[in-house]
């Protein structure tokens, strides 16, 4: 599948907002099936950028506190990092389902050793049905991240285009796994 990226400055830090939208060859269901934000998910499985997935809190049916590490990057110039999230997870009337999130400090997560903290600004995805496809999805994501640390934001911003169309690559390969 073909991806588009773009990003502009962000209003939220003083890094920038990325856009990721794509179509792909699946319904939504399994799509939101690869993604979705729960403990014990595929997402570890298939996204290269997420090493482990835990909720550390449920505050109800569709809104939880999770904790997300995330191993080296980008020639291990990009140390392991970990990431205390709100998230909301909604499916809406025409079949949209939506996982939104954003930074929050919680009581038990403090930060942890060989970890550098980061901090998700308001962000999510969207699988999309697409109307008499039923097999394709329109998944638009949204990513505004600080990696924390001393990063230049040169070396941040050539890292996050090529990881969104990774990310869309990879789940593009785990819907096929999952329907195989």
């Amino acid at each position: 599948s073909e991806v588009s990226v773009s990003w502009r400055p962000s209003a939220e830090f003083a890094g920038n907002v990325y856009r990721g939208e794509g179509i792909l060859p699946a319904n939504p269901q399994d799509v939101w099936e690869c993604i979705k934000p729960v403990a014990g998910g595929s997402r570890t499985k298939w996204d290269q950028n997420v090493k482990d997935f835990e909720v550390v809190e449920v505050v109800s049916d569709t809104v939880s506190v999770c904790r997300t590490t995330t191993p080296s990057a980008f020639m291990r110039i990009i140390s392991p990092r970990e990431f205390v999230d709100v998230v909301l997870m909604k499916q809406y009337e025409d079949g949209t389902m939506l996982s939104a999130a954003t930074n929050v400090e919680h009581p038990l997560c403090p930060p942890q050793p060989n970890f550098v903290r980061g901090f998700n600004y308001p962000c999510g995805c969207f699988c999309i049905p697409l109307p008499g496809e039923p097999d394709r999805t329109q998944l638009l994501s949204f990513f505004q991240t600080d990696l924390g640390g001393y990063l230049p934001q040169t070396v941040v911003d050539s890292f996050f285009p090529a990881s969104i169309a990774g990310f869309y690559s990879n789940l593009t390969k785990a819907v096929k796994a999952l329907k195989a």
